[in-house]
């Protein structure tokens, strides 16, 4: 089971060794792929967590007895290429080449696989054939 989690943290939470426990005693393998955590350190952290289903509905579980508030992911990336003027701005910006140009062809494409909702493509794109969006998916 793989699936990428929005967790959001507090002070007192942010000094224990949460993603240590989730490897060691869950054997989850965890992709941090965003963080922000402010001065008073409370923030949230964006994972990509993926183990057996009973590790990681126990990890899940053992996240949320602590207190944190753990969400799916819910923002994804849409590039709308009837939009897009084949520039490459945003394949320049994109550190996971979900947008990528082909050096042959000169065309943009987008792997929604590889996006880690950074937003780096957002501002770059002079049509903005790039938009964020939300989804609703199912509670965690």
């Amino acid at each position: 089971m793989k699936n990428k989690l929005v967790c959001y943290f507090s002070a007192a939470q942010s000094e224990q060794p949460i993603i240590y426990r989730l490897v060691k005693n869950y054997d989850l393998i965890i992709n941090i792929i965003k963080a922000d955590i402010n001065p008073q350190k409370e923030g949230y952290l964006v994972l990509e967590l993926e183990g057996d289903k009973n590790s990681y509905d126990e990890g899940v579980i053992f996240i949320k007895s602590l207190g944190v508030v753990v969400e799916p992911l819910s923002e994804t990336v849409v590039w709308q290429p009837e939009v897009c003027i084949q520039c490459g701005a945003c394949a320049s910006f994109c550190p996971t080449e979900a947008l990528n140009i082909d050096r042959d062809s000169m065309e943009i494409s987008f792997d929604n696989s590889k996006c880690v909702v950074c937003g780096m493509c957002l501002d770059c794109c002079p049509t903005r054939a790039i938009q964020l969006h939300f989804e609703i998916k199912e509670a965690v």
